[in-house]
């Protein structure tokens, strides 16, 4: 494959990541919390297995293993509980876009614990990112803390873990880029992830899968949802491993904006000015970050992209 043919099949997984925030607020509701992300997950493991491979446990580093499974899945089941609860779907959307804050976390983490070099852009990178998250949870009441706090108070669980989410990956990602030795194992956490989720569906009784009522829209949603994860991960090793990483890294720097400009499309929700505003600004923030890094750039064999927040090179 070309340069730029790859370069455009990695493009292409930044779009299907944009769309999963809105899949995984949609399967939520039904067929329902658990069940709809545990379906999702099978799916997306088996187009894995198809794209990527059977994993082979020896390959992997123990310590990788251990530490990516406590932590990437950890981040992902923040996610998801994040976004099942929340109250309304703009709230939803708010949730997916505090996650965001991780490539921003990633880049500190990396600093402190693995001794990463960064420019002063990395302070105005920082605040910017916090100071868009401020902005689009304050609403239209402008740079209101009182109207933040207010929003926070709200549903404090669902923001909690939505950010909670951030911090774990951007441990994930700092913590284990030496232990992983360049392997990707992200087909060990998504079946792990699938069985979780079926376990504490078994363990509620089941009571949720009885009441399970797919419709044609639910199971296009599913499969959608699916390819998005599978195909996107797919998609992206191939687009760090011969395209133009960086064209690929700007790019995903706007995943927060594509994400919730599909979510709004997907949920019927009006998003107000305010919003969008602090959406391009955690965009900036995020940019400033990665600017502030781009002198030791990542290997592309080591570079990761997590999916469902999906979202920009690790460091």
């Amino acid at each position: 494959m070309s340069t730029r043919g790859a370069t455009l099949t990695g493009l292409l997984a930044v779009v299907l990541w944009s769309a999963v925030v809105g899949m995984i607020r949609t399967i939520t509701e039904n067929p329902g919390p658990t069940t709809g992300p545990a379906i999702l997950y099978t799916l997306a493991s088996g187009l894995l297995w198809l794209t990527l491979g059977v994993p082979r446990l020896r390959r992997f580093p123990p310590s990788y293993l251990i530490w990516g499974t406590l932590l990437a899945t950890g981040c992902e089941l923040c996610l998801i509980c994040s976004i099942g609860a929340a109250h309304t779907e703009r709230q939803a959307i708010e949730v997916g876009m505090v996650n965001y804050l991780w490539p921003t976390f990633t880049v500190v983490a990396s600093i402190l614990f693995n001794g990463k070099k960064a420019t002063i852009l990395i302070v105005p990178g920082v605040l910017l990112s916090l100071a868009g998250i401020f902005r689009l949870l304050a609403g239209e009441s402008g740079t209101s803390l009182s109207a933040f706090a207010q929003n926070i108070l709200n549903n404090p669980l669902s923001y909690g873990l939505s950010l909670t989410g951030a911090v774990l990956w951007a441990l994930y990602s700092s913590l284990t880029t030496r232990a992983a030795r360049g392997q990707n194992a992200v087909t060990v956490f998504f079946p792990l992830m699938a069985c979780l989720l079926w376990g504490h569906v078994l363990v509620t009784g089941g009571a949720e899968l009885q009441s399970v009522h797919l419709t044609l829209h639910t199971m296009l949603t599913l499969l959608l949802g699916a390819a998005a994860l599978g195909f996107g991960y797919a998609a992206w090793n191939v687009g760090i491993l011969y395209g133009n990483i960086t064209v690929l890294a700007a790019a995903s720097n706007l995943i927060p904006v594509f994400s919730a400009l599909l979510a709004a499309s997907m949920l019927h929700t009006v998003l107000p000015l305010a919003f969008w505003e602090g959406s391009l600004i955690v965009c900036a923030g995020s940019a400033l970050c990665w600017l502030a890094t781009r002198r030791q750039p990542v290997a592309p064999a080591q570079a990761e992209l997590r999916p469902l927040s999906c979202t920009g090179v690790e460091e």
